[in-house]
Order: C-alpha cells, then sequence, then structure tokens
C-alpha cells in the first residue's frame, strides 16, 4: 500500500523527468507549428482582403488567422503523435516530404469542414446549410486550395525531415545562430 503523498514506483523523479521532456517537446512542436501555420493562414487572409477591397469589400479577420493557426497546429499535433504520414519515411527525402505536405493539407480542409459543419448544426443550421465552400463550389476549385497548401506546407516539412536526420537541434543551431568566420566559407556544393 502506498503512503499518501508519495509518488509511487510508477511515478519516480525518472518519471516525473521523462514527462516533464515530452511535455516540453510537445509544446516547442506545437509553437513551430503554430508559428508556421499563423504564417501562411495570415497571407491568405491578407490576400483575400486585397482582393475584397478591390471590389470595395471590407474583411480582414486576421483573428481566425491566429485562431485557425493555433487549432491546426493541434491538429498536426494529433495527427503526428498518431504516426500519421510515416508511410514513406524510409524512401528518398522528396517523398515523406512531399506525402506529409499533400496529406496534412487535405485533413486541413476536412477538419475545417468538420469543424464549419459541426459548427453549424449546433446553430441549428441543416447539414447542407452548414457545408462550407473550400475554394468554391467546384472539384477544381478545392483542388486549387488543397494544391496551395499542400506547395504552402512542403517548407515545413522539408525543414523538419532535414531536422530530424541531422539530429536534434542541429538544424535549428545552423539556422539561427552565428557561425565562426572560419565555418562560415561557402564552397561551391556538388550536384549530380
Amino acid at each position: 500500500m502506498r503512503r499518501p503523498g508519495t509518488l509511487g514506483p510508477a511515478m519516480n523523479s525518472e518519471g516525473l523527468h521523462r514527462l516533464k521532456e515530452r511535455g516540453l517537446d510537445e509544446m516547442r512542436r506545437f509553437l513551430l507549428m503554430f508559428a508556421y501555420l499563423y504564417v501562411v493562414f495570415g497571407l491568405f487572409v491578407l490576400n483575400e482582403s486585397l482582393v475584397l477591397s478591390e471590389r470595395n469589400l471590407s474583411f480582414a479577420p486576421q483573428g481566425f488567422a491566429l485562431i485557425n493557426a493555433a487549432v491546426m497546429a493541434k491538429v498536426m499535433l494529433i495527427a503526428e503523435n498518431l504516426k500519421l504520414g510515416r508511410r514513406f519515411d524510409h524512401m528518398p527525402l522528396i517523398w515523406p516530404v512531399a506525402y506529409k505536405a499533400g496529406l496534412f493539407a487535405l485533413v486541413f480542409m476536412l477538419f475545417h469542414a468538420a469543424e464549419r459543419i459541426g459548427l453549424g448544426m449546433v446553430a441549428g443550421k441543416s447539414l447542407a446549410a452548414s457545408m462550407p465552400h473550400i475554394g468554391g463550389v467546384t472539384w477544381e476549385g478545392k483542388l486549387t486550395v488543397w494544391a496551395i497548401l499542400t506547395i504552402s506546407l512542403l517548407p515545413f516539412f522539408a525543414l523538419r525531415e532535414i531536422g530530424q536526420i541531422m539530429g536534434e537541434g542541429k538544424l535549428w543551431r545552423l539556422m539561427f545562430q552565428t557561425r565562426d568566420a572560419s565555418t562560415s566559407d561557402r564552397r561551391p556544393v556538388d550536384t549530380p
């Protein structure tokens, strides 16, 4: 029997340390996803507001970009924890990068549709009235939105995959820390 106030055998200090490390890693991953998605969604909103302003229509919901970035980053984190998109991890880097970008673009679109339908149903609207018009009502429009999202996610997944191959923290240090003058000598790279 465990005494009150003790952690028990399953939650010793090593277990708490691992739990804390995992929590910090999840938070770091979430913040990186959130920042990237906020820039992408913010640019979409900015583009939409510019297009509509040409027609004298007012539209500037940057708050939606912020909220959508947070929600989609959480969706992305959950999907990654469920090992979604790991099918081509053993292949040359272009395949997992392209696959994950396309797959997560589709996940975002499906989640957005489910979210809109759910909110509409809660508000008393019919299923048809709740259905979002992603890219308009045509399949070409939907495919265009998917392609734009996919292309927008390619740099994120490319850097993520390269960072995993290089090892924890190495890509971050390479991108954001000052290098010595002796190591910053750039030489041409051989290309095939």
